[in-house]
């Protein structure tokens, strides 16, 4: 919302340079093709006040209210009507008020025009019609390509909105789907070596404290995230037999500034470790992770299978779909 906002101010002088450009090429186009030796005299324009009161008058009329209240609302006989009464009206208006014009400015009326008569008048009116029905057109035409606009940026904007929703609730999602899996590597290495449960429990301190504090941001430094998957893997290394092997490999700079998006690579680990090792046969598991000089980042895992029954299933198996939500 407190993006919207501030757009509107920026979308607003848009708009008004949109109807400065389109009133000037109106109203000063035609003068170049007046008098091939002047650009500009002010005779003509005088004269044009009229129409230009009148184009001004059908065009926002129709922008600013009968477009909004009848047209966009589905009265098109209503809005058609009402459009054939008030260009009539302004016609008639024109007329008139360019004959008081030229009665209190003579000098203003055309040499070769004689006395009005009812043939002139009605060439006038038509024309100007045709004219003032052209402006209800450019009106409604600006008035849609603005409506489009505003409808595409709403549109952009719950796109954006939802995208970041989907995000944030991704990360809420994260946070207890691998605290879950932690504490019940702890409780398991709790029965059997209870010292190694003690620094077990302060290797998670180190590793919420990643959470709380890294997982808010939409970008950490990748050696701060290769950090915390060093003491993740430390932290399940603790509880490995004899017969696991386990391999890591971390190739990246100490002092790149390469960004990733916090937690994009535990689930992975994680499943590692949860469908890696069998408590009976040898198992391996592989995990790499590698920094390119171009800022290309590589991460890898590999392990042995060995899938969980479902009773001895941990967590609720979202851990790969939240990694591709997040990518």
């Amino acid at each position: 919302m407190g993006q919207s906002l501030q757009q509107k101010p920026k979308g607003s002088w848009n708009n008004l340079f949109v109807h400065l450009l389109l009133w000037g090429v109106i109203f000063i186009l035609p003068y170049f093709f007046i008098d091939s030796e002047r650009i500009f005299t002010w005779r003509p324009f005088l004269r044009s006040i009229p129409e230009m009161l009148g184009f001004l008058l059908v065009f926002y009329l129709n922008f600013f209210l009968l477009i909004d209240q009848l047209l966009f609302k589905g009265k098109t006989r209503a809005y058609i009507l009402w459009n054939i009464v008030l260009i009539i009206a302004v016609s008639f208006i024109m007329h008139f008020t360019r004959e008081l014009l030229e009665l209190l400015m003579p000098h203003l009326r055309p040499r070769w025009r004689g006395r009005p008569n009812n043939y002139f008048l009605l060439l006038f009116l038509l024309r100007n019609s045709t004219s003032l029905f052209m402006m209800m057109g450019l009106s409604v035409a600006l008035k849609m390509t603005v409506r489009w606009l505003q409808v595409e940026n709403e549109r952009k904007e719950l796109a954006k909105a939802k995208s970041e929703a989907e995000l944030q609730n991704l990360k809420n999602q994260i946070n207890p789907h691998f605290l879950l899996n932690t504490l019940n590597n702890i409780y398991a290495l709790i029965e059997f070596n209870p010292p190694k449960a003690q620094q077990a429990v302060m290797d998670l301190s180190k590793l919420l404290r990643h959470l709380l504090y890294d997982n808010n941001q939409n970008f950490v430094p990748l050696r701060q995230e290769a950090e915390f998957m060093r003491n993740y893997i430390e932290l399940m290394r603790i509880r490995l037999a004899d017969h696991v092997q386990l391999t890591t490999r971390f190739d990246y700079s100490d002092t790149a500034n390469t960004l990733i998006s916090p937690l994009i690579f535990i689930s992975l680990v994680e499943n590692a470790f949860k469908h890696g090792i069998s408590g009976e046969h040898d198992s391996f598991i592989e995990i790499s992770l590698r920094e390119y000089d171009d800022g290309k980042v590589e991460f890898a895992t590999r392990n042995s299978y060995f899938p969980k029954s479902d009773s001895d299933k941990s967590g609720s198996g979202i851990g790969l779909d939240l990694v591709k939500r997040k990518l």
